[in-house]
């Protein structure tokens, strides 16, 4: 009896130390996962989360008459095959086009509708502005955070995340509470930990291609919160699972889950830190 009493202690202290060292990382569906679903239609979001995704990426730009689209590319014609500009388009022409594979053009207020009474966990609203004049900005920051924070789910992080500095600069100036997030086509690097401290933001978007533990580790003492990308493969993500991140933006998020689940069993793919 003795000796099955301590048989039991020491699996019980083994799976304990298993669970401390369980590593965690989200994994966010980049366009709600390009590669697994036609990107940032309400569709994509749809499939994706019923597939156990909680955390997403998408991109917005300003239409003609004022709205917020949801739109990767100036223009529709990857997406739609027509060589439409979304900037020089209203809502009400956008919504006659069609994807190649059926789907509407999605704007941000439907988006943030379906989210609103889900389980989300994590929101990316990556700002495509880097055209727009100084007005232009002012005017597409207060609209963006007027659509989407009133209606974010408890307990979810919504992030407003840009190349373009000028975009964080003024999101930040009219709405303080706003959290943002500077994305680089650089690897985690000191020119990035400085650039974050010049602009008031803890969030990186950094190239997965050049960052180092080294840097990661680095970029943890100063307190900041990196999302490596691109995650064209499983093999970015268990890259970005060696190096540490925090977030993995990935095209294949529903395949990285199951992958997780089958053969990562010590990956958590959620991460409460980054809330």
């Amino acid at each position: 009896m003795r000796k099955i009493f301590c048989t039991l202690c020491f699996a019980l202290v083994a799976l304990s130390a298993m669970a401390q060292k369980q590593l965690a990382i989200e994994v966010l569906g980049h366009r709600g996962g390009r590669y697994e679903v036609d990107e940032n239609t309400l569709s994509a979001f749809q499939i994706a989360y019923k597939n156990g995704i909680q955390s997403f990426e998408t991109d917005i730009r300003l239409t003609a008459d004022g709205e917020l689209v949801i739109s990767h590319d100036a223009s529709l014609k990857r997406m739609c095959g027509v060589d439409v500009i979304v900037e020089n388009s209203t809502r009400q022409e956008l919504k006659k086009q069609k994807s190649l594979k059926g789907n509407e053009v999605l704007f941000v207020d439907e988006l943030a509708a379906f989210f609103a009474p889900r389980n989300i966990r994590y929101i990316e609203w990556e700002m495509k502005t880097n055209s727009y004049t100084p007005e232009q900005l002012k005017v597409y920051c207060d609209k963006l955070y007027n659509a989407v924070m009133p209606s974010k789910p408890a307990g979810a992080a919504y992030i407003f995340s840009s190349f373009d500095t000028r975009a964080i600069t003024t999101m930040k100036a009219l709405h303080p509470d706003a959290e943002c997030m500077y994305i680089t086509s650089r690897p985690v690097e000191q020119s990035v930990f400085d650039k974050a401290a010049e602009l008031g933001v803890k969030r990186l978007g950094c190239n997965l291609n050049g960052t180092s533990r080294k840097a990661m580790r680095e970029a943890h003492k100063l307190g900041l919160i990196v999302n490596l990308w691109p995650g064209g493969s499983l093999e970015d993500f268990q890259l970005a699972v060696s190096l540490g991140a925090d977030i993995s933006c990935t095209d294949y998020p529903q395949a990285v889950l199951n992958f997780v689940k089958k053969k990562m069993k010590w990956v958590n793919p959620h991460n409460d830190a980054i809330k």
